[in-house]
């Protein structure tokens, strides 16, 4: 029998799903996770994730540029992460200034990104934060989208962060939530609803992707992202950072993660844009249109200031986006 024959015509079954605007299942989620990475149909994958962000992006890319504003160890304690309190490996315990903050801050609108996150640890006084973001908020354009990636709260907080300026919230579900981390699923979710209650935007990703993890794992996160009817989506994998418990898991191959950002592009169906990160040049014809520029605190990075090392900066993005023909903000 000849089985590769049969998955693509499930694939183009698929793809007809996609084209009529259908919202695709679990199972379809499933199948396009399953091809075999080097086969005809993986082309095909990302050809047709390719070729609908181009019809419905256009040749628009999106940086989006994030500042740490600590390094400590942190009581959600994730396995995978440099910052965990029972696995803090990064080279040292910092915090920056407001000055610091706002210094990078004025250099990101500079560098004319889409997007500014402003990113602590679980612990991280709210309240320092929310004076934090006033200030910031000061500097930035009316069009840029200022996202918080904090720890988890309640609507209250959410309505909080949404007068300090913030236009929306990174938050999401882990892989192994629970499991690899200190964090309840159910306090993950009601933070989703809290932010999505308070009319604040949310930005989805399915991370930290390992070898571990089944695609039914992957396809859940995708489906939850749809459920939120998320504009800005993103899958990464998760770096193995030596020292986390983790490590020793190793890491998926860029190739299988261009496999799943084109397979969550088609079954997501964000409005804005499609990320994968770190930023990887072939995921840039999978129906990616949007990278990362970081600065500050990194989790998959054991340096306190990560844009001298994991960390791309907004030039590098840009380039990177300009190679796949995307056009960013002048």
């Amino acid at each position: 029998m000849n089985t590769e024959g049969l998955q693509s015509s499930r694939v183009e079954e698929i793809f007809a799903k996609v084209d009529a605007n259908e919202d695709l299942t679990k199972e379809d989620a499933l199948e396009l996770l399953s091809i075999n990475n080097q086969s005809a149909d993986f082309y095909t994958l990302i050809q047709k994730a390719n070729e609908l962000s181009r019809k419905e992006f256009g040749q628009r890319g999106y940086v989006f540029a994030q500042i740490g504003l600590n390094s400590a160890p942190c009581a959600g304690n994730c396995k995978f992460c440099s910052l965990g309190k029972d696995n803090f490996v990064a080279e040292e315990k910092s915090e920056k200034s407001l000055e610091e903050i706002l210094q990078q801050a004025r250099w990101i609108v500079e560098e004319k990104a889409d997007a500014l996150f402003l990113m602590t640890t679980a612990d991280y006084s709210i309240e320092k934060f929310l004076q934090i973001a006033k200030e910031v908020k000061k500097l930035l354009p009316e069009d840029m989208m200022f996202i918080a990636n904090i720890g988890d709260f309640n609507e209250d907080t959410a309505v909080r962060l949404k007068e300090a300026g913030f236009t929306g919230v990174y938050h999401i579900v882990r892989m192994n939530e629970g499991i690899d981390t200190d964090l309840p699923v159910e306090k993950r979710i009601a933070t989703l609803d809290a932010l999505k209650n308070a009319g604040l935007e949310l930005i989805y990703c399915v991370e930290p992707i390992g070898p571990e993890h089944t695609y039914g794992q992957i396809a859940d996160e995708m489906l939850r992202a749809r459920a939120y009817d998320v504009n800005v989506m993103a899958c990464m994998k998760r770096v193995g950072v030596p020292g986390t418990p983790l490590y020793e898991k190793g890491e998926i191959t860029d190739l299988e993660l261009t496999k799943i950002a084109a397979a969550a592009r088609l079954v997501t169906r964000p409005k804005k844009s499609m990320n994968v990160h770190e930023p990887k040049a072939m995921a840039l014809i999978a129906g990616v249109n949007q990278l990362y520029a970081e600065v500050g605190m990194n989790p998959r990075d054991v340096n306190a200031e990560t844009g001298n090392g994991r960390g791309f900066s907004i030039q590098n993005v840009k380039d990177m986006l300009a190679q796949a023909e995307y056009v960013t903000r002048a």
